[in-house]
């Protein structure tokens, strides 16, 4: 299964950047992380840093999270997040909008370990079934997640309880993604 998350983010990867390169006629580029460093980082143009997947070189793995909260992770997200370095990638899944997040440096790998812990550990406290968000909307108020508990794919609201079912696991869902330029 592992690999095969590994593979359908590398498909939708090459899907984004060939979007991209026959949309706009260069790679994918972000403004957000201009001036941050990273491996992907091509060159800065407008304001805006030009980018390419590049391969993970850390660790494979998310044992810093499941040590801090105690708790066995679905192996899909860790693929999924240890997978490469790349920028946040826009996509469409049926009606939704949404920007899938992606490690851009060992340093970014970092901060997405110490809020996967926050966003688990306030769920503990809220006594909600675990989950591992892998991209944000348009809305502020929802988020779609991995539910560690049966690897399906939701649309949920931090801190309630309200959540929809999108995909019955992450390759199905990256597969169904759609590139967008933003």
């Amino acid at each position: 299964m592992m690999q095969q998350t590994a593979a359908a983010l590398r498909d939708f990867t090459t899907r984004y950047c060939q979007h991209w390169l026959q949309q706009a006629g260069h790679a994918p580029a972000s403004s957000d992380l201009y001036g941050v460093p990273s491996p992907c980082a091509l060159e800065d143009r407008d304001q805006r840093v030009l980018w390419q997947p590049q391969p993970f070189s850390l660790p494979p793995t998310l044992d810093a999270v499941e040590r801090a909260i105690d708790i066995q992770l679905q192996p899909s997200v860790t693929d999924f997040y240890t997978a490469q370095f790349a920028g946040d990638m826009q996509a469409t899944f049926g009606e939704n909008q949404l920007t899938l997040l992606q490690v851009w440096s060992e340093e970014d790998f970092l901060r997405l370990q110490e809020n996967l812990i926050g966003h688990l550990v306030m769920q503990r406290r809220l006594r909600q079934s675990p989950t591992l968000f892998i991209a944000t909307t348009d809305s502020e108020e929802e988020i779609i997640s991995l539910s560690n508990l049966s690897g399906e794919v939701i649309l949920e609201q931090p801190g309630r309880k309200q959540r929809a079912v999108l995909a019955e696991s992450l390759e199905i869902f990256l597969k169904s993604l759609q590139p967008v330029i933003n």
